[in-house]
């Protein structure tokens, strides 16, 4: 009996525009494909009639840039009415979103314009009382838990506050009060090792120590991409392939977590489909690899 490599090792691409129709005609073996949510949140039109269409054929896992999960001023309830009804529509195998704030207060203290950008939060009793109580609430509203991301960061918080924790205990505590899951992105591990001065091999430690401080089976999925090396500063931009750093963490994190779906991201410079396709094929081998039965 022919075994689909996808069903045991669920490793899936971001499916961007360039590839929709060449995917749809070659259909390859592939776990899953994640679409970002805000680019369907029209009743209809070409894009919702493409992502129904992969619908038919993959499960399709929904990742969002905007619901803003920290920001004091509160979700958007328009933005969430929308993703409510995607969800209700597509069905898919999972929903998730960023750690991080984009919007300020607006007049009478509503949320305000949407800043284009994810903003870090700072790791406190106070943040962590805000993201909880807004998981918690997209939560009900969509009826499933959902998936929390970690961020890449340039900035950082100075300690005002007194009760500062680490980051994989942040995380550990919103996955124990709030029910959702953690949307592991190693290859932001590793950007934020390496601007803090960490070098290519020593972010990697960095970034397998951080692995280990997370609560087992917490992770629902594993994102794998690219990033830019620039004077003083590395960029995660997803517009190359993956390094040779991120995948040491994530077959870390695969040893520490088993076989949890994984992404291939890769949302500029996007190349050929086959490149797209290589990349997802060595991160099935690596999970292959590690779940592989040791020899008696």
């Amino acid at each position: 009996m022919h075994t689909d490599p996808a069903a045991s090792t669920p490793v899936g691409i971001g499916w961007r525009q360039p590839h929709y129709e060449q995917l749809l005609q070659t259909l390859p073996a592939l776990a899953f494909l994640e679409l970002h949510s805000e680019n369907f949140f029209a009743d209809g039109g070409a894009p919702l009639a493409v992502l129904m269409a992969g619908r038919e054929r993959y499960p399709i896992s929904l990742h969002g840039v905007g619901l803003s999960l920290g920001s004091a001023c509160g979700l958007d309830s328009w933005h969430l009415d929308r993703l409510a009804a995607l969800v209700e529509r597509v069905e898919p195998v999972r929903v998730s979103d960023h750690a991080s704030f984009a919007r300020v207060p607006a007049a009478g203290g509503h949320a305000g314009p949407h800043a284009s950008d994810l903003l870090p939060l700072e790791f406190t009793q106070t943040s962590l009382d805000v993201l909880v109580t807004h998981v918690q609430q997209v939560q009900e509203r969509l009826r499933r838990p959902i998936l929390v991301e970690n961020l890449s960061a340039y900035v950082g918080w100075t300690e005002l506050e007194g009760d500062s924790m680490a980051e994989p205990e942040f995380f550990n505590q919103l996955t124990q009060r709030s029910g959702c899951g953690l949307l592991l992105d190693v290859n932001n591990l590793v950007v934020n090792a390496r601007n803090r001065g960490a070098h290519k091999c020593e972010a990697a430690l960095q970034a397998q120590a951080w692995v280990d401080a997370i609560r087992p089976g917490s992770v629902g999925e594993v994102h794998l991409a690219g990033h830019a090396e620039l004077p003083g500063i590395v960029i995660e931009d997803h517009g190359s392939r993956v390094s040779a750093e991120v995948w040491q963490v994530f077959t870390h994190a695969i040893r520490r977590f088993g076989p949890v779906p994984a992404l291939i991201e890769w949302d500029t410079n996007v190349p050929a489909l086959e490149v797209l396709l290589r990349e997802a094929e060595i991160a099935r081998q690596l999970m292959m690899d590690v779940m592989a039965p040791v020899p008696a």
